[in-house]
């Protein structure tokens, strides 16, 4: 029997790079996924679509995790669609940079609200449908809020923020037998870090230098790391931060 046969988990942010990631590898260990996107239909469409090809189930649900009504929503539909959720994965997040000078309200609104209101607001709302035997809620948090680089202000709050969250509903919802725990990636080879222009550039050929086995992440990394946080096998793990950095500190 896989690991995860018979449990529901909701991923956020699934329609590529690592949330499309995770969802895929919940599945192969017999999750049935919903994929939470909030503008690429297209996306999340391909992600549920390689995971029914492989026998798995899957379904898509549209919401921005920063606005409350389409929070409620996508957990309204996972509850139509299968009962419960056993693993949420708080992983739909945004980054942007930018020097002191230039920090604006909008552009902290914008992070904070998906970033750290949408976790919660997901948190919230994922607990009203976990079962009485619990389960796990695992956030997707970042190095930055350890190596704190040059311009991330407002990014490195939100993910300082994370790893403060994570602690906190760690023993708040310990009762409920619910599991926190946090994957803090380093560096990936994302869409998102291609879109950037990180991909291929000096500053990724500066930052592998420093990593100690030679190389940037690649998304099955987190995904995997992500499968045993959701599973039975991490069952004595809460409140915990995995970095998840080929070593970089």
């Amino acid at each position: 029997m896989s690991k995860l046969t018979g449990k529901v988990a909701v991923v956020t942010g699934a329609s590529k790079g690592i949330g499309a990631a995770i969802a895929k590898a919940l599945a192969a260990e017999g999750a049935a996924v919903v994929v939470n996107y909030s503008s690429s239909k297209e996306g999340a469409d391909r992600v549920v679509s390689a995971i029914t090809a492989q026998g798995g189930k899957a379904i898509a649900v549209q919401g921005s995790v920063a606005k409350s009504a389409d929070v409620e929503k996508l957990f309204a539909e996972t509850k139509k669609a299968y009962g419960k959720i056993d693993v949420l994965v708080n992983n739909a997040g945004i980054y942007a940079f930018s020097p002191l000078d230039q920090i604006t309200e909008e552009s902290f609104q914008q992070q904070f609200g998906t970033n750290v209101l949408g976790l919660l607001q997901a948190s919230r709302e994922a607990v009203k449908l976990f079962p009485a035997e619990g389960g796990s809620i695992i956030n997707i948090s970042s190095i930055v809020s350890d190596i704190a680089p040059p311009t991330s202000a407002i990014y490195t709050g939100t993910k300082g923020a994370v790893d403060a969250i994570t602690r906190v509903l760690a023993n708040e919802l310990a009762p409920k037998k619910i599991r926190v725990n946090a994957i803090n990636p380093g560096m990936v080879d994302t869409e998102g870090a291609q879109a950037a222009g990180f991909i291929g550039s000096d500053f990724e050929k500066e930052h592998t230098k420093q990593v100690p086995l030679g190389r940037i992440g690649q998304p099955d990394d987190i995904a995997k790391i992500a499968v045993f946080l959701a599973s039975e096998d991490s069952g004595w793990l809460t409140g915990e931060r995995l970095l998840a950095t080929g070593g970089l500190r």
